[in-house]
């Protein structure tokens, strides 16, 4: 078993005025060398956007996007012809494939929008960019893994063009259960959004991230009552 603990404030840190930003891997301006990615995982941004601004119409390809709101109403549009609003118990992904442009702001005037910007290096490049959203509340689990992402299009939650899966974990204090790896060779990134955790001897606070690989389980532990997003991504891509 290997691992990797970054600790919440070791992130990077962007402050645009109307855009903060913690980045867990590199990002933009952001550079250190030993936070590259995490196997297929390439960005995790925990962004927050001033109301009635955000980001302009700007280009991606060949990149599996996920966002997942965490408060406030996100409206997104793009080349494709979407026009949609994203909110908290809401998943979004995006396969820019061949090439897709969007633009995704705060429409409300009077509140906050924060939101999880999610990267991963997809194992089929040029793809048709196609978009997805799915409400993910009406399927919410307590003290239990509740899937939100996999590769198959029949499965619980959105599917990427990667083998990877995504599970929120909404934990009371005290809960405890085993994670089993899916696919040999893949990794799992946990991203505590609420809460505390413990897994094996690391104990984890609200916003640090744990990779955890070369394993096929691990427990989690939550040691208050938490809310975790659990990210398995192949290590080898």
């Amino acid at each position: 078993m290997k691992t990797v603990y970054h600790k919440a404030d070791t992130r990077g840190f962007a402050d645009h005025g109307w855009l903060k930003s913690y980045h867990s891997f590199n990002f933009a301006n952001h550079y250190d060398p030993e936070r590259m990615n995490f196997g297929a995982l390439r960005v995790l941004n925990d962004d927050q956007v001033a109301s009635g601004r955000g980001f302009g119409k700007h280009p991606h390809r060949d990149m599996e996007i996920i966002s997942i709101p965490l408060e406030g109403d996100l409206e997104h549009q793009d080349s494709m012809g979407t026009s949609a609003v994203i909110r908290k118990g809401e998943i979004q992904v995006m396969s820019a494939g061949t090439g897709v442009q969007h633009s995704e702001f705060n429409r409300n005037k009077d509140q906050l929008v924060k939101f999880l910007q999610i990267w991963v290096i997809p194992n089929k490049m040029n793809v048709t960019p196609r978009y997805d959203q799915i409400s993910i509340k009406e399927n919410e689990k307590l003290n239990d893994f509740q899937q939100i992402l996999s590769p198959n299009p029949d499965d619980e939650g959105v599917w990427i063009h990667q083998n990877a899966w995504f599970n929120l974990a909404k934990f009371d204090k005290g809960n405890a259960k085993e994670y089993k790896i899916h696919q040999n060779g893949n990794g799992v990134y946990v991203f505590v959004l609420e809460g505390s955790a413990k897994i094996g001897d690391q104990i984890l606070e609200r916003r640090d991230g744990f990779g955890i690989w070369e394993t096929e389980s691990f427990t989690l532990e939550a040691l208050g009552d938490s809310e975790i997003l659990l990210m398995e991504v192949p290590m080898q891509f």
